[in-house]
């Protein structure tokens, strides 16, 4: 178990972590018909909204509240109010999530309380489903925020009494590390088993990049409403990544059975969901399946030359870098710095490190440089140090904006694991580099010579 470090100083330099009310508004994206609603100034959501549309590159439907110097003080109710009365006339949802921001906790507002009042005297808005979490901006980061949101959907709108269970119909407790093409995977490879998977939240269907026949002001896709109402009735919940514990457990409370997986990159990683598959079905897992198994069996003995000793810098969410982590190492690499956003998630201290830093990529860079790393891998933020440090840097996490297709990025199942450990050992190959033997533990040269500098005369 590594051991969490939390830097007392009081900036941050760079920062690793993103908010905890976007990682609410992803998740509420994942909704068909959603608008995501942040109950704060205006400030907060262009924030959020410059985020993810520079990653998505997507039109997001992104609202505010816009409180400001009078409802900061007397309180926003009116304006909640107000914004769900102009989102129902001008974009009609079918959903509308709220998140709070530091503005409104800071002040103590009781917006649950406000909430329920307002919607038992506006019968007028039964016609929208509305959710609030709450989100503030000094607790946690995206994942969190991610959690806390796909928690109050299912408190909100999974009836606490099912009806009789649906055979193989499942839950997928999609977790905020996964990419809309990540959730695509993990999805088909549940239908591969014969069951019937219910995504919650579905980003393969609402932030995929797809054009859409009409302009509308809200999610493009997304878990239906009535598919959520059902949740209750599913034989099985399976939650990827251990931020969606509490979710899954929500679930439970409901009479479905939770398996909580915390990664799916990896050879043992993989194999464990393909086994609760396999007893889920009870079939044997399709000859597609066993076929990419051993093309990452294959991967791996092509990349452990590579891979193996390598020096990694990973600076990522907690469910994201022990994912990338323990794939990592699991090939002979070693995450010589490992900084992280949030130490809500218990994983965080599982990250395959001697130390996890709670802090931003100023910690990271100087990490790298004191540890001698070999690449960086973190979010599009972390392209300053590893230019500085003159290493290789593999963009993973959010917000990834100076690449395309984020969105298709998939490093999940056997084939996404296998192109994770291609891409990794690429970025190696590809980087200007030369042997230095002491890196890898042999006996430091005498001098390491420039290759356009002849070799001094043996006579």
């Amino acid at each position: 178990m590594a051991h969490l470090v939390h830097p007392q100083r009081a900036l941050s330099t760079n920062p690793l972590k993103t908010s905890a009310p976007l990682g609410a508004a992803m998740a509420y994206l994942g909704i068909e018909g959603a608008i995501p609603l942040f109950h704060g100034a205006q400030g907060c959501t262009a924030f959020a909204m410059v985020h993810l549309v520079r990653h998505f590159r997507e039109s997001i439907p992104l609202q505010t509240t816009a409180m400001n110097e009078v409802s900061a003080i007397l309180g926003g109710g009116e304006q909640i109010e107000e914004a769900i009365e102009n989102l129902r006339k001008r974009a009609k949802p079918k959903f509308i999530g709220i998140a709070s921001t530091a503005l409104v906790e800071t002040r103590g507002e009781d917006v649950a309380g406000e909430l329920r009042e307002m919607l038992a005297r506006r019968a007028d808005f039964a016609g929208t489903a509305v959710v609030y979490a709450a989100t503030p901006d000094f607790a946690g980061g995206l994942e969190d925020g991610w959690a806390r949101a796909v928690e109050a959907i299912i408190a909100a709108l999974v009836p606490a009494q099912a009806g009789p269970k649906i055979a193989g119909q499942v839950n997928l407790l999609a977790g905020s590390h996964l990419t809309p093409a990540e959730v695509e995977a993990v999805a088909d490879m549940v239908r591969g088993f014969g069951l019937t998977p219910i995504v919650l939240p579905d980003l393969s269907t609402s932030l995929d990049g797809h054009l859409s026949d009409d302009w509308s002001g809200t999610s493009l896709g997304g878990t239906r409403l009535a598919e959520i109402a059902r949740m209750g009735q599913s034989i099985a919940t399976l939650a990827i990544g251990t931020a969606m514990r509490p979710a899954a457990e929500a679930l439970a409370n409901r009479g479905v059975p939770p398996q909580v997986f915390a990664s799916l990159t990896g050879l043992k990683a993989v194999d464990a969901f393909v086994t609760a598959l396999m007893q889920l079905s009870g079939r044997d897992a399709p000859a597609t399946i066993k076929r990419d198994r051993a093309r990452l069996a294959d991967a791996c003995l092509d990349a452990h030359f590579q891979i193996g000793g390598l020096r990694v810098a990973l600076g990522a969410d907690p469910d994201l870098g022990f994912a990338l982590g323990t794939a990592l190492t699991a090939l002979g690499a070693e995450i010589v710095t490992a900084v992280t956003t949030s130490g809500l998630n218990p994983i965080a201290a599982d990250i395959p490190a001697a130390e996890v830093i709670l802090g931003d990529l100023g910690d990271l860079e100087r990490g790298a440089a004191t540890a001698k790393a070999h690449l960086i891998l973190t979010h599009a933020h972390g392209r300053m140090a590893a230019e500085r440090l003159h290493l290789p840097h593999v963009r993973a996490g959010f917000p990834v904006f100076d690449r395309l297709g984020a969105q298709d990025q998939c490093r999940v199942g056997y084939a996404g694991t296998r192109a994770f450990y291609y891409e990794i050992a690429n970025a190696v190959l590809a980087h200007p580099h030369r042997p230095r033997p002491e890196d890898f533990g042999a006996t430091p040269v005498a001098q390491e010579f420039d290759h356009a500098s002849p070799p001094p005369s043996t006579h």
